[in-house]
C-alpha cells in the first residue's frame, strides 16, 4: 500500500485494548506479536499486514478481512494448531499456566511503567477475574 503522510505513525498497545477485551498485557503482547510479524518472520503477506496496522493505515479487524493476509494466517497457524491437539491434558494445562505467568509479568511491567512514568495520573490497575481494570 501507498505511505500516506500518516506513514510515520505508529500505533501502541492502546490500539488494541478493545480486541483483548480491555487488558493492557494482552494488548501490549498482541502489539510485539504484530511487531514480530513486521520484521518479516511470518512471510511476506503478514509483514505487509502488520506494517500497515502498527502504522496505523487500517485496523487489524480490517486487516484479517483481506484474504491474502487471512489466508496466511490461517496456513501460519495450522501446525500450531495440529501440535496443540497432540499435546496431552497436562501438557495442555503447564502452557496456559505458562501463559498466565507471562501476562501477569507483562502486567508487572505495565504497572512499574505506570509507577515510573512522569505525569503518571496515579491510576493502577489490577485483575478483577474478568480482565484488568484501573483503579
Amino acid at each position: 500500500m501507498a505511505e500516506g503522510p500518516e506513514s510515520n505513525r505508529r500505533v501502541d498497545e492502546s490500539e488494541f485494548l478493545e480486541m483483548s477485551g480491555q487488558d493492557p498485557a494482552q494488548a501490549r503482547v498482541l502489539r510485539k506479536s504484530l511487531e514480530e510479524l513486521a520484521s518479516g518472520r511470518g512471510g511476506e503477506a503478514l509483514k505487509e499486514m502488520a506494517q500497515e496496522v502498527l502504522a496505523g493505515r487500517t485496523g487489524l479487524r480490517d486487516a484479517v478481512d483481506v484474504s491474502a493476509y487471512s489466508d496466511q494466517l490461517v496456513a501460519q497457524a495450522a501446525p500450531m494448531a495440529e501440535k496443540w491437539a497432540a499435546l496431552s491434558e497436562a501438557e495442555r494445562e503447564a502452557l496456559a499456566a505458562e501463559g498466565e505467568r507471562s501476562m501477569a509479568e507483562e502486567q508487572s511491567r505495565i504497572d512499574e511503567e505506570r509507577r515510573t512514568s512522569p505525569g503518571d495520573s496515579g491510576k493502577k490497575s489490577r485483575h478483577d477475574g474478568r480482565g484488568w481494570s484501573l483503579y
